[in-house]
């Protein structure tokens, strides 16, 4: 039996997508592979990453496209033909439209830096620390048409410590990012993940 199939959307420097190919080589997605990355943006570490992983690629520059939903029509076409099962958006810097939202819904999520509903949207790191919360942290969550408003699959504390800055702070976000989300995309495709309404229950 195929594994599940699985697009990674990412914007930037990749480190959310080498956790999930660094899990894909050692055998710890039960099987998943991953098909595709898709960046907005040629210049991207990220894309580097997926060269030297072996995964192929879908870039693009928005600007060369009429409209959001041009580029995301061209986008599910890629998707559809490499029989993509699961998107993963992973520091992916763009708004989605109900183009792609609506057909992938429940097969689509997100990785943000906060405990959701906190602190959604840019910059989850700064606003947390700028409102002085003791324990922020990250979330994954499928992907609605809201802002970060998608049902919680799970999340992970992380401490604020005294004398943080972004930068501290980010370096710990970022390290339970690694950790948390292979570790949803590997119950998932374990089939242990089921999404009912806002609620998600994990078998173990």
């Amino acid at each position: 039996m195929a594994g599940l199939r699985i697009a990674v959307f990412a914007s930037g420097q990749g480190t959310n997508f080498q956790a999930l190919a660094d899990a894909a080589n050692q055998g710890r997605l039960e099987g998943a592979s991953l098909e595709l990355l898709v960046c907005d943006k040629p210049e991207a570490p990220v894309v580097e990453r997926a060269r030297l992983a072996g995964v192929e690629t879908f870039v693009f520059r928005p600007k060369e496209y009429a409209s959001r939903e041009a580029y995301e029509r061209e986008i599910i076409a890629e998707l559809q033909r490499r029989g993509v099962e699961l998107i993963v958006l992973a520091g992916y810097m763009r708004i989605l439209t109900p183009v792609i939202v609506e057909p992938f819904y429940g097969q689509m999520i997100n990785v943000h830096p906060a405990l959701l509903p906190a602190f959604p949207g840019v910059n989850g790191i700064k606003q947390a620390l700028d409102y002085g919360v003791k324990i922020t942290g990250v979330t994954v969550h499928y992907v609605d048409g809201g802002m970060d408003t998608g049902p919680v699959i799970a999340q992970r504390a992380v401490a604020v410590q005294d004398g943080d800055t972004e930068a501290t702070l980010a370096t710990r976000i970022h390290a339970a990012e690694q950790e948390l989300l292979p570790w949803v995309v590997q119950r998932i495709a374990a089939g242990a993940v089921k999404l009912a309404g806002r609620f998600v229950t994990i078998k173990e």
